[in-house]
This record gives structure tokens, sequence and C-alpha cells, in this order.
């Protein structure tokens, strides 16, 4: 490389092999939304032990499940923003110390209202800490395995609620219910520890805001001793003309506006699907006639599926993306609704919970890197955090929603026929984002815009 020559970021990181640096930023963001999806997780899995300690009526718990939610879309609406502006790496190590604080404080809630607040705090934290997490780790991927790699990591989501539901199962019996949130605060406080000296910031975000070309050297030379002799820097891509509207202003704008609608709509109505089955499934399955303990191990079964986002990302890497996940949410709605009629038969519950989970769980973890390939640079982190905020309310609608069924007796297999419907609406949404086809839209309309950093 002539020391004239100037580098386009992306076109570097899709002519390299993926280094170990990168690895490194793999596995720092898979803790991230390992320890995310543990402590969103653990409120349904401690529930029942709520009822039995505070002596509260289930349908009193609706408030306390749900408080993470709002505290999610809170956290996920507030900072996508603040990230396009001030960078990736800043708000992840915010949200991690502020999710693990808030779980840790959890622990030791003396009642409902108390723990509720945490909770919402906690869910700030939560909500800050995966948008950022998914646009840090697309932006550092080739974009031949955009979508495996970022599907990859965020299969620490629903593996870190796996986890949180068998830990709960060996804990509580021992220990109590407390020491769960315990482990989910005290981790991501010692992984604060390392995020500090390891993780670095996003390169694109680092070209696309005029950073200084020393320090976008400095990283991308650690994936490439090729860069070091690098002069200047490039980010070309397709951004709408709109974009000096504001971030906001960008996904809302003509060309995304209707991309943008049903990103949200499809992941509102997963969210509905998976909160409403892992924030009450344990005391569904209880009510059904199960022992608490099969009941929360057969619950862990379903967020251990969602490990099969990496084989959707494969696919969305080689196919029409929109179209693969909409087939994973027709599917889901088709498996909740079967669980509901093997209550009285363990043998084909286990299979069919762990099914469903791997298709409900595969499809929303692919959301957030459909939405990242979506949006450009200045407005990935908003594009991808207002999906998860508003997509949050979901989750929040499926807790109230189960709640509201059982406090007026709706029957298992009732419950069940009743919470496959939005997987159904999920995969129309997508159907409909396809049918617009926004992005070759916005592709039309954009100009080409040359960042460069000298």
């Amino acid at each position: 490389m002539r020391a004239s020559d100037s580098v386009d970021v992306q076109a570097f990181l899709d002519e390299q092999p993926f280094s170990a640096f990168q690895w490194l930023v793999f596995v720092l963001c898979f803790a991230i939304v390992l320890f995310d999806g543990f402590d969103t997780a653990a409120i349904g899995f401690i529930a029942p032990s709520l009822v039995k300690e505070w002596g509260v009526e289930k349908s009193a718990l609706g408030p306390v499940l749900s408080a993470a939610l709002f505290g999610l879309a809170a956290g996920a609406l507030s900072t996508g923003p603040l990230s396009d502006r001030f960078g990736r790496k800043r708000m992840l190590v915010a949200s991690v110390l502020v999710f693990g604080a808030a779980c840790l404080g959890s622990a030791f809630a003396v009642d409902l209202q108390q723990l509720t607040i945490l909770r919402f705090v906690t869910g700030i934290g939560l909500g800050a800490a995966m948008p950022n997490a998914v646009t840090l780790m697309n932006e550092y991927c080739p974009q031949r395995r955009r979508a495996m790699l970022t599907n990859l990591m965020f299969c620490g989501f629903p593996l870190g609620g796996a986890c949180g539901g068998f830990l709960a199962a060996w804990m509580i019996p021992q220990w109590g219910w407390r020491n769960v949130l315990v482990a989910g605060g005290a981790a991501p406080l010692l992984l604060v520890v390392l995020l500090l000296p390891l993780l670095p910031e996003s390169v694109r975000y680092m070209v696309a805001n005029g950073q200084p070309v020393e320090l976008i050297r400095k990283v991308l030379s650690r994936i490439s001793p090729s860069a070091a002799t690098a002069r200047a820097f490039v980010l070309t891509e397709q951004v709408h003309v709109e974009a000096a509207s504001g971030t906001v202003g960008l996904i809302l704008s003509r060309a995304f506006r209707v991309g943008s609608i049903m990103l949200w709509l499809a992941y509102f109505m997963g969210l509905v699907v998976l909160y409403a089955l892992a924030n009450w499934m344990p005391i569904l399955f209880k009510d059904a006639g199960l022992t608490p303990q099969t009941a929360t191990l057969i619950a862990a079964l379903f967020p251990l599926g969602g490990v099969g986002a990496v084989l959707f990302g494969w696919l969305m890497d080689r196919f029409n993306a929109n179209r693969i996940i909409a087939v994973g949410y027709v599917l889901t709605a088709v498996t909740v609704f079967a669980i509901g009629h093997f209550a009285d038969n363990v043998g084909l519950l286990v299979p069919v919970v762990f099914v469903a989970g791997a298709l409900a769980n595969t499809a929303q973890s692919s959301m957030p890197s459909l939405a990242a390939g979506f949006y450009p640079t200045k407005g990935r982190a908003t594009g991808v955090a207002w999906m998860l905020g508003i997509g949050r309310f979901g989750g929040i609608a499926g807790s109230f929603l189960v709640a509201e069924l059982v406090a007026r007796h709706f029957s298992f297999s009732q419950i069940f026929a009743i919470v496959a419907i939005p997987g159904a609406i999920a995969a129309l949404a997508l159907v409909v984002k396809q049918a617009a086809s926004p992005q070759e839209s916005a592709e039309k309309a954009a100009d080409r815009a040359v960042v460069r950093v000298h």
C-alpha cells in the first residue's frame, strides 16, 4: 500500500480474514447480550417463588413482570440517537453498568413495589445495551458474513435466558430466589472491568463522524497490518438525502418509513409471543399439574432453542432475509398453538416446547440483523434501537395478555391458541415490508455519499 492510499473501511473488512481482534469484539458483545438475556428472563423464573414468599396473587405479578420491559423500551428509544451521536462504546459500558447495579439491588427488595422500581431501572440498562451491541458487531463484520455473525452474537440473549432458567431451578431450592438476582447483577459489573480497556469503538462510526485518522488506523491495524500505512479512510454507502434532518428523521423518511413501521410491528408481535411464554410458562405448566421444578426446567427449554439463529443468519446472507424470517414466524405460530394440546403428555411437551422456542427465538433473534442491514451508518443505532424499543411494548402486552387470560379463567389450550396469533401477524408484516420494497426505493432515491477522513 502506498502512503497516499486511502482505505474504504467496508471494503477493507470484506477483504480481510475475520481476525482475532474481531473475534474479541464478538466475544465481548456476546457476553453483554448473554447477561442481558439472563437479567431479562430472571424475573419470570423467580415469579413462583415471589407468589409463595410474599403471598400475592399471580395476577398481581403483571407490573413487576413488565416493569423491565417499560425500562427496556425507554432505554432503547433514548440511547439509540445518543449512540449515533456519541458512540457505541460509551453507551455500551454505561448500559452494562446500569443493568448490573440495578439487578444486584433487586436482590434486596422487600416488596413488589420496590422490586418493580428496580426492575424498571434494570430495564433501562438492558434496553440500551442490546441495540448498541448489535450495531457494534454489525459494523465490524464483512458483508458476506454479516447476518450470520450478528445472529450468532445475538444467540447470547436466548442462551442467557435459558441459563437463567437452569440456574434458577438449581439455586432457588437451595439458596432462594434472591441469589439468582445477585448472580445476574455481579457478573455484568465484572464485565464492565473488561469492557473499558478491551472494547473498541466502531470503526465505521469513527469514519462517519470524522474522528482522527490516527485512531482509525490504530484500530484497523489490529485487523490487518496493511492498514498501518494508510493516510486516509473513506466510508462509501447509500445515504438518503433526508439524512441531514437527524437520525430519527432518517428512519422515518419516505424511503425508510414503510420498512421501519413493518420492522416495529413484526418485532412487537414476536415479543408478544416470547414474553407471554417466557414470563408465564412456568406458572401455566405448574397450574396444568406439573411439579414446580419440572415446570421450570421445561420452560427453560423455550429460550434455549434460539441458537438456530445461526442457520437463519447463513440463509439471510444468501437469500431474501424478509422471507426467511417470515417463514420462521409462521412456524412459530403453529408450534405455540401445539403446546396447548400437550399439557398432559410430558414426553411430547418437552420436544414441542423446544421446537417452538427454537423457531420463535430464531425468528426474533434475526430481526436486529435485518434492521442493522436496512439502515445506513449515520442512523443504524437509532434504527435498531427504535425497533427494539417500540417492539418492547409487545413484551409488555404479552405479559399483561396472559395475566388477563388467567384472570378470566381461560383454559391452558385457549391461552396458547391466542398467544400463537401474533406470530402470524409478525410474518405478515415482513411480507408487507418485502412487497413495499422500501430498501430498493431508498437506493434509487439515494445519493452515493463518501465520507472521508484524512
